[in-house]
């Protein structure tokens, strides 16, 4: 199979974009549409939960605390680079956004964009379906072009040749933020409360964000790593499969099949979860009829 498409349209997507770089800033196409697209998964999340909430409360919504940007800005923040906040310090690597504020300054700019847009749909099978295509591939710039690099050039050979540390890595530092956001109340329409439970950003399960969003982050991660013998360990598992001594593939070409895997994972989950939300729909339809 010809990777060749896919490599371009990264190449292209990583370019930096010209009207950023006239003042000095680099920010590349697909950092913009993963934040983007980041911002309006949190956007549609929070209305679901405010409507479920004042279904729950009926005529006494009480506890409801008025929505601030700096609130939802901080959301955003705190989910994207919470991960990093919790592994950079156990690999001894200043996170990104403590060596420049120009990503920090993405989100807060998509944030800001997304919350002026009057109305955001739900989510639906019929949206979600064509983005999982843009999921897969942003996410897989995150678990093959940014997770691991800071392991696999660290100063320490034994961190550097550590095939668990790369695999904790891209497990922490793919969704130490959710799990952050799992304990506070972010998204909740109520003042923020210390509450331990799975993250909202997945509620139509069951083990929907489990399967796929958890576990896709050292599987994706350790395929490119076996693919493009990142490091000793996967070059001689890989070297194990066959009799001759197998060629590490191109790290673009490794890329752009992860991001394919990813894509395939996360259209299968769109299906799976919003098929059933959308029978369940039709089924009360017909009974209202």
């Amino acid at each position: 199979m010809s990777f060749h498409p896919f490599i371009f349209l990264y190449r292209y997507a990583i370019e930096p974009i010209a009207l950023f770089s006239w003042f000095g800033v680099e920010v590349c196409s697909i950092e913009l549409i993963a934040a983007l697209r980041f911002c309006t998964i949190l956007r549609q999340i929070r209305e679901d939960l405010y409507a479920k909430h004042l279904r729950r409360a009926g005529d006494k919504p009480a506890s409801v605390e008025e929505r601030s940007f700096p609130r939802d800005a901080c959301t955003s923040l705190t989910i994207k680079f919470g991960g990093e906040a919790i592994m950079g310090p156990l690999l001894g690597v200043p996170p990104s956004f403590v060596l420049s504020g120009v990503s920090p300054s993405v989100y807060i700019a998509a944030q800001a964009i997304v919350e002026c847009i009057p109305v955001i749909p739900p989510m639906s099978l019929s949206s979600e379906l064509p983005l999982s295509i843009v999921d897969g591939f942003t996410r897989a710039w995150l678990l093959c072009s940014l997770v691991p690099k800071p392991v696999i050039t660290h100063a320490s050979p034994v961190i550097a040749s550590s095939p668990w540390t790369l695999l904790l890595s891209s497990l922490v530092i793919a969704n130490g933020g959710f799990i952050i956001m799992g304990m506070v109340t972010f998204l909740t329409p109520t003042p923020l409360t210390l509450h331990m439970s799975q993250p909202a950003e997945r509620p139509i399960k069951p083990y929907g964000w489990t399967a796929t969003d958890f576990c896709c982050a050292p599987s994706i991660t350790g395929l490119y790593a076996l693919v493009t013998h990142a490091q000793p360990f996967w070059a001689e598992l890989h070297n194990e499969t066959g009799d001759d001594k197998v060629v590490p593939m191109d790290p673009e070409a490794a890329r752009a099949l992860c991001a394919l895997t990813l894509t395939g994972m996360s259209t299968t989950r769109t299906v799976k979860n919003y098929r059933l939300i959308w029978k369940k729909g039709v089924v009360e339809k017909i009974k209202k009829q």
